[in-house]
């Protein structure tokens, strides 16, 4: 069975972090391994929330734990989303250092989170610098929005061929596939939104409708899913369709319910049987 270590926040209510990580990964029959690094009511897109920020010898002592438990060569991949702070970044790049001595076959999946077009950085200083400098280099894949893609290949991304310069600018420092979750261009139709996988041997687009939603948790879901397809198929583009489909299928059922939260359970089918709706195109290589 494949297992992930999940390291990420969780909330009560609702679907960020690990909440929207761990269900999808479950529905897909991957073992998942969740370490929470904070424990809210709810997602901070509220305004307001109650719950705990562990601190960072308290996650260590969970992965500690985990490590003393002899499991570490069964696990496949680590996966990790937004980082409250350096300290927690450097406990899940030691984490991802011990997954891959244990086992050479497995892999790190970093979710660069920093910040949005529509917000700008949301992180605290110096995690900006620690993303580009320390752990996206030492990730197999990534999996940026936009904004985080252009604040990490140093140039900005108005068309494709700005999108695959920059996808390869960063995979140069190390990343071996980078997966831009949310890619808007001049040169693409106003009503659709695009990922756009990034491998060493090719590049693959995917365009799905634009639905007039904004919530929370759709980067989450979209780079675990992306590593488990990609885990299971061993190629990016398998990976890139089988995760629109679902994703798309997700935020349809989400606009459908009028709902601020993500509908991973309503939708779930979509998760264990993406849907094959969206054409994959080769745009290089």
């Amino acid at each position: 069975m494949t297992a992930i270590l999940s390291i990420q926040s969780s909330v009560a209510y609702g679907h960020v972090g690990n909440s929207a990580a761990v269900f999808p990964l479950q529905r897909l029959g991957i073992d998942v391994w969740p370490v929470l690094t904070v424990h809210f009511s709810n997602h901070t897109g509220y305004g307001s929330f109650r719950g705990p920020v562990l601190a960072a010898d308290q996650i260590a002592e969970v992965l500690r734990g985990v490590e003393e438990r002899g499991v570490l060569p069964g696990c496949d991949a680590v996966l990790s989303g937004y980082m409250g702070d350096v300290s927690l970044g450097a406990l899940v790049l030691d984490a991802a250092a011990k997954v891959k001595a244990a086992n050479a076959k497995a892999i790190y999946c970093c979710d660069p989170v920093l910040g949005d077009v529509d917000r700008g950085f949301f992180v605290r200083p110096g995690l900006p610098e620690f993303m580009r400098d320390q752990a996206v280099p030492r990730a197999d894949i990534i999996t940026p929005n936009q904004f985080e893609l252009e604040f990490l290949a140093g140039r900005g991304v108005k068309t494709l061929a700005d999108a695959l310069a920059a996808a390869r600018a960063v995979q140069a420092t190390g990343p071996k596939i980078v997966l831009v979750t949310s890619l808007t261009r001049q040169d693409a139709p106003a009503d659709v939104i695009e990922m756009l996988a990034v491998a060493p041997d090719g590049a693959w687009i995917v365009a799905t409708p634009r639905l007039p939603i904004s919530v929370n948790g759709s980067g989450d879901i979209t780079a675990a899913l992306f590593l488990a397809h990609y885990l299971r198929s061993g190629d990016p583009a398998i990976a890139l369709g089988r995760t629109a489909g679902t994703v798309y299928a997700v935020m349809e059922e989400t606009h459908r319910s009028g709902k601020r939260e993500i509908q991973l359970v309503a939708a779930q089918d979509a998760i264990a049987t993406p849907p094959e709706r969206f054409e994959v195109k080769r745009v290089e290589g």
